[in-house]
């Protein structure tokens, strides 16, 4: 069977768009320095023109705010700094009228009684040590709840109940693939001797049940709406393999150079597999755990920055599955300064790491790695605060933000960008129509790589029926040459382009970080 003899199956939520917001630092309504549910109400309209089709809202419930709302305490309610559920409704409502679905995050619940416990281990001089030497992702080791809990399974399956029942569209299930795990909790591999606890996702992701327990959840969601997906397979993949292309040998905050025929390994594996499996994707480069796209995937210097974050807007937005737009992405926003010390970030995956270190004697030049390292990848470079305007703390707020503006606000900003069509926000209001306007072939034609090979040029087509569509991106910061494959030495239109480029033939020079759409019938 070809490309073009595969099934689309049609669906709403295939054609739709998400715009992923981040509370606490989306928009602060009342002043206290913290963004909220009323604060993001108040932009709706720019939501709304963006031209996304639904938001997915990150945790606002009820949390002592450990892990910045993450550490849930109470599923059906709000954290107070965020608002209320009456906030949340009029969130909910306002959404609707503007023809936009709502989804929230959603993580298992984490209630002492439904926790694994297991007897210790006793190091040689007797102390008590954890069952076993699996590494928690913020430091340390790592602590499971127990899946198999007939309680647990029933809070969460009460939870999928009761926010459909106040208008909710959907969830976003954070880490729903750790929930099913090796039954023997088994020690995992040494492969970083350096460190006490070792990497265990072989035994703690994708276990043997995890199928079992989303078709429960599928069950519950069908039988609220009938607006969700087939009910064999009521959800899609988010693929995370892409942002731990710059990961170092022994973990995140190590470098690492990567190369292009890497991202298209990753982006052709999950392309093809979903077509041949009738499944669908969910991509993304950027959401509140990742640096900046525009930082990490190609260049935040000035000459090219804006060029950088259309290139990338074209790279993403046209590959077959749901489009994902984290809050900021579509106004190119970078990563923190460089000057930024340890004192300004926030995050306590980047603080355990750091303070490992330091309680572990380690030097001023292997501190600076890690911070340099941080500077490109840290959680908190999608953290910053909203760019809204030029004001003081860039609009977010009318005192000191919990953390500190990214200092390019007032040339990087939603008020510099809504009116001018040349912008970044401009450009991915264009994505996001040709993907309406072209849907047969950019929403539900099949993928195929360009130029596989090539270590500067990521290209590659959408095909459906007699009409094709080639996007070229250029990934190197100088011109580079790249030759049209010579079935597109033929009519066609250029849909999009990031400079000004009108047509293509032959051998052509591409500017830095150019980026086109052809269109050929």
């Amino acid at each position: 069977m070809t490309i073009t003899e595969l099934p689309d199956h049609r669906a709403w939520w295939k054609e739709s768009n998400v715009y992923q917001i981040y509370p606490a630092s989306f928009k602060d309504s009342n002043g206290d320095g913290i963004g909220d549910i009323p604060g993001i109400v108040s932009e709706l309209d720019y939501i709304a023109g963006l031209g996304v089709d639904i938001v997915w809202l990150c945790p606002c419930y009820k949390s002592p705010q450990v892990d910045m709302g993450y550490d849930i305490s109470d599923y059906k309610d709000i954290y107070e700094k965020y608002g209320t559920l009456s906030d949340i409704d009029n969130l909910i409502s306002g959404l609707h009228k503007t023809r936009s679905e709502s989804a929230i995050s959603s993580k298992d619940s984490e209630y002492r009684d439904w926790y694994i416990w297991k007897k210790p281990k006793y190091a040689a001089d007797g102390t008590r040590q954890p069952p076993n030497n699996w590494s928690s992702h913020f430091g340390g080791s790592a602590w499971e709840y127990d899946a198999n809990s007939a309680m647990m399974c029933d809070a969460v399956y009460d939870i999928m109940r009761f926010w459909p029942d106040r208008g909710v569209d959907g969830f976003r299930m954070d880490v729903i693939n750790f929930i099913s795990k090796d039954p023997a909790l088994p020690d995992a591999p040494t492969t970083n001797p350096s460190t006490k606890y070792q990497k265990g996702a072989m035994y703690y992701a994708t276990g043997p049940r995890l199928h079992e327990y989303l078709q429960e959840l599928g069950k519950i969601l069908m039988n609220m709406t009938r607006r969700w997906l087939r009910p064999q397979r009521a959800h899609h993949d988010l693929p995370f393999e892409i942002v731990g292309l710059n990961h170092g040998p022994t973990g995140k905050y190590t470098p690492r150079n990567w190369a292009l025929t890497e991202l298209k390994a990753i982006v052709d594996k999950w392309q093809t597999f979903m077509q041949a499996n009738d499944g669908w994707n969910g991509f993304y480069l950027e959401n509140h755990d990742q640096s900046r796209s525009v930082s990490r995937f190609a260049s935040d210097r000035p000459k090219v920055r804006k060029v950088a974050a259309k290139m990338l807007a074209t790279f993403l937005g046209f590959q077959s599955g749901s489009i994902f737009v984290y809050q900021g992405q579509e106004l190119g926003l970078a990563n923190v300064p460089k000057s930024w010390g340890i004192d300004k970030y926030r995050d306590i995956e980047s603080l355990n790491r750091y303070d490992e270190k330091v309680a572990a004697g380690a030097s001023q030049e292997v501190l600076d790695s890690i911070l340099a390292e941080m500077q490109k990848k840290a959680r908190d470079n999608a953290r910053t605060p909203m760019q809204w305007d030029r004001t003081d703390n860039a609009g977010f707020s009318t005192v000191t933000p919990w953390m500190d503006v990214n200092e390019d606000y007032k040339v990087w900003n939603a008020e510099s960008q809504v009116n001018d069509t040349s912008s970044v926000y401009a450009y991915w209001q264009s994505v996001f129509r040709l993907r309406r306007e072209f849907k047969d072939v950019l929403v539900y034609g099949k993928f195929a790589l360009v130029d596989a090979l090539n270590e500067s040029v990521f290209a590659y087509k959408r095909v459906y029926g007699s009409i094709e569509a080639l996007i070229v991106t250029s990934f190197k910061d100088s011109e580079t040459k790249w030759t049209l494959p010579k079935e597109y030495i033929k009519p066609g239109k250029v849909l999009m382009t990031n400079y000004d480029r009108s047509d293509v033939a032959g051998e052509i020079v591409l500017r830095p970080f150019e980026a086109f759409v052809l269109l050929v019938k």
